[in-house]
């Protein structure tokens, strides 16, 4: 049986991956890296290691031991974590972050790919085995969105692919064509309600791939934690983009949006 090797992140992508590689009759080998994945990683992957996404040796030293040549990377890794001293990096991940010429999240993981690359592992497509996760063009929701909130979508993805351009982030929080928020290295989840706060409820959500995504990291995704920052949010309406954006739990998304009166569109 072909291994796979899964560094997992926060939220429900690791699992959804591991469950799509299984039933495809790979064995998934997950480390998570992060405090916080998803407990039932461990029951629907073969096996799980814990290791610090700081000790960079140990990660490539323990899939190599497992036999592993391709890796994939999904779920929510901060890079606040390298910034703040939450994490102790060794100093195979500190010479590489200090031969970077900026700390932008493209520069970063494209280091990290090449880390992976010279050490004998092929990254992964992250939607390699998951596509159908990608929402096709259309309403998703029961209700449709109004004239305000529509021209509020077209707006707010055109900012956010800008944003995605200059690599600062994927998601932007709008009301009456104007930005509220911008997602930078807080994450989307912040982003969202800072900018509920802004715009005193009422606001539109806008997550985008980049104009020039790798799909090998930093896919866009949104799933139940995005739907409950914009509930908190006071937000009505979520645009995400067609084809190119993972939604987790959709049939539990929508739901929960139809509950909320939010409106879905994939454009």
């Amino acid at each position: 049986m072909k291994s796979i090797g899964l560094l997992a992140g926060v939220g429900g992508l690791p699992v959804q991956f591991a469950r799509a590689a299984r039933g495809m009759g790979f064995s998934v080998i997950a480390i998570g890296v992060v405090p916080g994945v998803d407990p039932e990683l461990e029951q629907v992957a073969d096996k799980t290691y814990h290791i610090s996404v700081g000790q960079l040796q140990e990660i490539l030293t323990t899939l190599k031991n497992e036999g592993i040549t391709q890796v994939t990377m999904l779920g929510k890794v901060t890079k606040e974590l390298m910034f703040t001293g939450t994490v102790a990096l060794d100093s195979r991940i500190q010479k590489v972050l200090a031969s970077l010429t900026d700390n932008s999240d493209d520069t970063i993981m494209l280091a990290f790919v090449r880390e992976f690359a010279g050490e004998g592992f092929t990254i992964l497509d992250q939607t390699a085995l998951i596509r159908s996760l990608m929402p096709s063009a259309g309403i998703l929701t029961s209700r449709a969105p109004t004239v305000d909130e529509r021209a509020d979508m077209d707006f707010g993805f055109t900012m956010a692919k800008e944003m995605g351009r200059l690599d600062i982030g994927q998601t932007v929080v709008v009301k009456k064509c104007a930005v509220m928020a911008v997602e930078a290295i807080e994450g989307t989840d912040v982003c969202i309600r800072r900018g509920g706060e802004l715009g005193r409820g009422g606001v539109t959500v806008a997550k985008v791939s980049k104009p020039s995504q790798d799909l090998r990291f930093d896919v866009p995704a949104v799933g139940m934690s995005t739907l409950q920052s914009m509930c908190a949010a006071g937000a009505t309406a979520l645009v995400v983009e067609a084809g190119k954006t993972l939604i987790i739990d959709r049939e539990k998304v929508v739901q929960m949006a139809n509950d909320h009166d939010i409106t879905i569109v994939a454009m």
